[in-house]
């Protein structure tokens, strides 16, 4: 595989699409250990493009789990200053973020929820200002995937691990449109301007609210804050660096009102979250805040997912994205929420990205006034299903149809 021209083809799109690397910019590559030869082809490709320096976080899910389980209770409560460094300084300075995600789906199976509670709150804090500027747009920066053994073996159970690694590697070279032929940028371009134009069009209806009804029980409805902002694909800097925060996507998406959300919804997924499986649960909402949680897997992990801060409990997303679509018509599960949450719509609990006119310039109390939620966390669920209907209101009292059996009504098509 690490002769495949499509490897070579792949990094190059990371790194001239998916973060438009600039001369003299500094791109920061998180990566497991065991992707360090992709990693290696990515900094290859940023330096043929003048990238200033190339530096490496690694990660790795043994030595992850270990911590986990083994490390003095007293660390999770802290972050040491040479990491907060290492994140608010890059950010600050703009340098541009390649996380390459790639880990066991039940790495931290059988680990204490409260550890990794107090780690993220611990991490929240230390790099508010990494997350802020991340959410805003204020640098580059860009999440793609690629096969570990582990993970592969939980897709494709049936298959040896090498035949299971080089499975999940077709997959995820389908779902990215990279064929071998060299023509992938001219294939997400095309992407691109399909995304924008129902972008436009959604930004023109002016919602709102939302309501979600399937087959599963999902009866939900949300509400939009006055003057939202839809948003998808591709994103720019304020300097004009143009760039795709996930590879693949094929959602559009904006901010709910933090107060607004009523009803049951239903996850049509398993949700991958802090190395655990949480599977077959719903949400009972009231006034906006998550008040029931039923699963018949991980529900302590969930329970402890919406307990981070306060506003772990309320949502920050909605995300529309159709079941006719590449990732989804392959029909399978990836147990990696990247490649999940752009085979269905999905809501996210947690932090809201600034989706208001003029949000990206307003702080965090003014995003509150209008209405917008805050975290320190944001986890995507997936709800969208083959007969998934999205009834959108508009503040005139009209109703259009958003989604219809799945996928974009022919108003938004």
């Amino acid at each position: 595989m690490n002769n495949d021209s499509r490897l070579q083809e792949y990094a190059r799109l990371l790194v001239r699409v998916g973060l438009d690397v600039r001369r003299e910019q500094r791109l920061v590559i998180s990566a497991p250990v065991e992707c360090a030869y992709f990693a290696r082809m990515c900094a290859r490709e940023a330096y043929e493009a003048g990238c200033k320096e190339v530096v490496t976080n690694w990660v790795d899910d043994d030595m992850t789990r270990m911590k986990y389980l083994y490390a003095d209770d007293s660390i999770f409560d802290t972050v040491p200053a040479w990491r907060e460094r290492f994140y608010n300084d890059h950010a600050r300075e703009g340098a541009a973020y390649l996380v390459i995600s790639a880990t066991d789906p039940e790495n931290l199976r059988g680990v204490d929820p409260s550890r990794l509670v107090r780690s993220q709150r611990a991490s929240g804090k230390a790099l508010e200002e990494f997350d802020r500027l991340q959410m805003s747009s204020a640098f580059p920066w860009c999440i793609a995937s690629i096969p570990i053994p582990g993970w592969a073996g939980k897709v494709f159970p049936d298959l040896s691990p090498e035949r299971a690694v080089d499975a999940l590697w077709d997959a995820i070279f389908h779902a990215i449109r990279i064929q071998g032929d060299g023509q992938s940028v001219d294939r997400w371009r095309e992407h691109l301007d399909t995304l924008n134009r129902r972008t436009e069009k959604l930004n023109s209806m002016r919602f709102h609210s939302l309501h979600y009804e399937n087959a599963l029980g999902t009866d939900f409805t949300i509400e939009l804050p006055d003057g939202h902002i839809w948003e998808s694909g591709e994103d720019a800097t304020p300097n004009g660096q143009k760039f795709i925060a996930n590879i693949p996507t094929e959602e559009i998406f904006t901010a709910p009102r933090r107060d607004s959300a009523n009803g049951v919804v239903y996850a049509s997924m398993p949700l991958v979250h802090e190395g655990n499986i949480i599977d077959k649960f719903r949400l009972v909402v009231r006034d906006g805040k998550i008040v029931e949680v039923h699963a018949e897997r991980g529900e302590d992990e969930l329970k402890a997912a919406i307990s981070v801060d306060e506003g772990a409990a309320y949502f920050g997303e909605v995300a529309l994205v159709p079941y006719d679509s590449p990732i989804s018509n392959q029909k399978l599960l990836y147990y990696n929420t990247l490649f999940d949450e752009n085979a269905a719509c999905h809501i996210a609990f947690g932090e809201a990205y600034p989706c208001v006119e003029g949000g990206r310039g307003m702080s965090k109390e003014e995003l509150k006034a209008r209405g917008l939620n805050d975290s320190i966390t944001h986890v995507d669920f997936m709800v969208g299903t083959p007969d998934l209907c999205i009834t959108g209101t508009t503040a005139d009292g009209r109703e259009i149809p958003v989604f219809t059996d799945g996928n974009f009504s022919p108003e938004l098509s």
